[in-house]
């Protein structure tokens, strides 16, 4: 019999993902990542989602009811290093940075599948909308869920060969209602818990206030200025700030303004108008192959620059050892340096990497 980890979050997705590989026969254990910092008990019991308190309380009813052994780990060190201080060092550096990536990545993946390995566990499994497959080429990648109203694979492109290899995902296959419908159907006290939304580590959305906490300094001013280099005005330090931005500026010009770019080296938040936050080019890099072993030169894909964008089409060009441009058949609007970009075949995730600025494409 083989045995599978399951990260249980406490929510409805990982706890049918626990029930459904033990009705198709595997040894299941349930594990929730003590993930949480030395924060108030209260604060972490409110936020919920996969980082509070209350997800072991939930996960840990929904495994006796399952009768599967459960067990909570600690993963705070990987989470702070990892998630945490890689998600202010990319604000201070003007990027836009996606948490749940780095944690998928670096935390349920690389740290939980090692440890998972060490127990004699076989393979991890998680709740994502998403299918791991095994192509013709012998690569093993990600294939979108059976629901594209749920589909997870965006989150989670940067998964490596050998992870894929050793992980299951069966909530995959069905879509979030028939996945409630399940564990209705079981009797599991979790079947309408809402689903999480927010970054878990920082609950109130204040995320200016918890990296001047983290970093114990003060988030300097400086100047907003036009695409010319013209000063606008003063704006409260550049990690209040994102590509395509448009509200909360806190200035006036007396026609709409959208962020256009980001400079850290100057401290400069550059103001521009609409069109000009649409552009043909990016630039990626950090990059992942999944699909394939190389982004070949003249690749067509489709290409989505954030979580909820519907994808477009563009083609791809290697012009560095680890840097990729993809160049679009139409403007994408706010490409944002820090968010991470995914291409597709179809289904299939072919690979991505970390938007940059040109300003970092070395020559």
């Amino acid at each position: 019999m083989k045995k599978v980890v399951v990260g249980m979050s406490g929510g409805v997705d990982s706890s049918v993902a626990a029930y459904l590989l033990k009705k198709a026969g595997y040894d299941v254990i349930g594990v929730t990542m003590q993930i949480w910092q030395d924060q108030e008990e209260v604060v972490l019991e409110e936020s919920g989602g996969c980082c509070g308190l209350s997800a072991v309380d939930d996960a840990r009813r929904v495994a006796n009811a399952l009768d599967i052994p459960y067990y909570v780990m600690n993963f705070k060190q990987e989470f702070q290093t990892n998630v945490i201080d890689y998600f202010v060092e990319e604000y201070l550096q003007g990027k836009t940075p996606n948490p749940c990536i780095a944690c998928n990545r670096y935390v349920k993946w690389e740290s939980l599948l090692t440890r998972s390995l060490s127990i004699g566990a076989d393979y991890i499994a998680t709740g994502h909308y998403a299918r791991v497959v095994k192509l013709d080429n012998g690569r093993y990648a990600l294939k979108k869920s059976a629901t594209a109203a749920k589909d997870q694979t965006y989150a989670l492109y940067n998964l490596t060969q050998e992870q894929l290899s050793k992980t299951l995902m069966p909530v995959g296959e069905y879509t979030k209602d028939q996945i409630r419908a399940i564990a209705e159907e079981i009797g599991l006290m979790v079947a309408n818990k809402p689903d999480s939304q927010e970054i878990c580590f920082i609950p109130d959305h204040d995320y200016a206030s918890f990296i001047s906490e983290q970093t114990n300094k003060p988030i300097k001013e400086g100047n907003f200025v036009d695409t010319s280099g013209k000063i606008l005005g003063k704006h409260k330090g550049i990690i209040h700030y994102t590509v395509g931005q448009r509200k909360g500026l806190g200035i006036a010009l007396g026609k709409p303004a959208f962020v256009v770019e980001i400079r850290p080296e100057t401290n400069e938040v550059v103001i521009g108008t609409n069109d000009e936050v649409f552009t043909n080019t990016l630039y990626a890099n950090n990059l992942n192959h999944m699909a394939v072993e190389t982004f070949e030169d003249g690749l067509e894909v489709i290409a989505k620059i954030r979580y909820n964008h519907e994808g477009a089409k563009c083609r791809l060009t290697m012009v560095g050892d680890d840097i990729v441009r993809c160049d679009f058949i139409e403007p994408q609007r706010a490409v944002t340096p820090g968010q991470a970009v995914v291409f597709y075949d179809g289904d299939i995730v072919v690979g991505g990497g970390t938007i940059i600025r040109e300003s970092e494409v070395q020559s």
